[in-house]
């Protein structure tokens, strides 16, 4: 697999690390346990890093492959580019002391990957299996305001990367019909392979108020909460926004009312880190919204089962494995209804899918459901069981149903 711009074993939340690095990291452990042997390549980013890293959290099967290219610190994923052919060199060397064909699949994981694995995997005659996880022409049609669209020559490196492919990987329908529409993706390449839950850690687990105590917050309070990077493109700005307007509607809910947001920031977040905090101060929601770094999966768990109500306002999400995180937990989720949420999140089932990102829709999306609590366990129920049939499991087997097709059509064709 192939990783260059975050790692698999980064922290998800802070920096380039969300949904594309469990993805990975999941999917590595899901094949390693069906005896795939899987060496996952990304880019060294501080220098006591080891080149090597064998096995993850004591699962065997899982190589992680740190490779140099570039200053360890401090380069941005906009400029990655320009390093491509060292990460590419790096890879070629390690294959370079294996033996011959040793590799079966590249799989690659956002363009950047996609462009190394398409050099690679011709090298090695394999196939080149790859998931975009997002795509610059979806994101430049739905721009938050203030972030600032993708470059062209994105769009051109994630071109190529479709026509060489020879299976593309999809999360849902939608991202496979973006594929064939903006992209002229072959259809008989792409394949639909929803993404996966960790269904050991993300369970409905000790009650409520169990949940709030261990993390200090008040347990006749109305939580909502936020998980995931801090940029234009999550949104979070939004749900601070609507706690305003909805405080603004109903005053009376403020010393009962807590929004707690996990993440820390990223993307063009980075050009101005305190921007969140600033509106929370402006707002006047210092009391009201509380802003924490990201934390390890079991405290994770801990906090989507002590909130009333988990918020992902995104502007696009090629899956949203936050709202699947939630859900696995028994809390319901109130989405933005844009890509794969409209996947993940079934509107008047498992929660709610708010059609704009105005602040004043979402503040009466909230209240919809906070003013309901019997409604509330019913859909935190039903997310509980539909997210049963999201593991990672299901996901490593179809994935190998894609690469088994892919190996015995390019066996067929020599």
């Amino acid at each position: 697999m192939v990783s260059v711009h975050t790692s698999p074993l980064a922290q998800p939340g802070t920096g380039d690390a969300g949904g594309m690095n469990v993805y990975v990291l999941e999917l590595a452990r899901q094949l390693a346990a069906r005896g795939v042997e899987v060496e996952v390549f990304t880019r060294r980013t501080t220098s006591d890093q080891p080149a090597v890293v064998e096995g993850t959290d004591g699962v065997e099967g899982v190589r992680v492959r740190h490779v140099a290219a570039g200053p360890y610190e401090g380069l941005a994923k906009e400029d990655l580019p320009g390093q491509l052919c060292a990460f590419t060199a790096g890879m070629l060397h390690a294959e370079a002391r294996q033996d011959e064909h040793h590799y079966d699949v590249v799989h690659s994981h956002y363009w950047l990957s996609g462009q190394v694995g398409w050099l690679t995997a011709d090298r090695w005659d394999v196939p080149l299996i790859h998931s975009m996880h997002t795509m610059a022409k979806v994101k430049n049609a739905a721009l938050a305001d203030g972030d600032s669209p993708e470059p062209a020559g994105r769009v051109i490196g994630e071109q190529q990367v479709v026509d060489a492919a020879d299976r593309l990987v999809a999360n849902t329908s939608a991202e496979r019909e973006d594929l064939l529409t903006l992209y002229g993706a072959d259809p008989a390449k792409v394949a639909v392979v929803p993404p996966g839950v960790d269904l050991d850690t993300f369970t409905v687990g000790p009650g409520r108020q169990d949940a709030r105590r261990r993390l200090g917050l008040p347990t006749d309070a109305e939580v909502l909460l936020f998980v995931g990077r801090i940029q234009p493109l999550k949104a979070p700005d939004l749900l601070v926004r609507a706690t305003a307007e909805l405080l603004h509607r109903e005053p009376w809910r403020r010393p009962r009312l807590r929004v707690v947001v996990l993440g820390g920031p990223s993307g063009s977040g980075t050009a101005h880190p305190e921007s969140l905090a600033e509106l929370v101060r402006d707002l006047g929601l210092s009391d009201v919204v509380r802003l924490s770094p990201p934390t390890p999966r079991a405290e994770l768990a801990v906090h989507y089962r002590a909130a009333d109500l988990v918020a992902v306002p995104s502007y696009n999400e090629s899956f949203g494995l936050v709202a699947l995180e939630a859900q696995a937990c028994g809390t319901p989720v109130v989405a933005a209804g844009v890509g794969g949420l409209r996947t993940a999140v079934e509107h008047g089932t498992t929660g709610l899918l708010v059609p704009d990102h105005d602040p004043r829709t979402w503040a009466g999306a909230l209240a919809e459901l906070l003013d309901d609590p019997a409604r509330r366990a019913v859909l935190g129920e039903r997310a509980a069981r539909r997210a049963q049939g999201f593991g990672w499991g299901a996901t490593a087997e179809a994935t190998l149903e894609v690469y088994a097709r892919a190996l015995a059509e390019r066996r067929s064709s020599r």
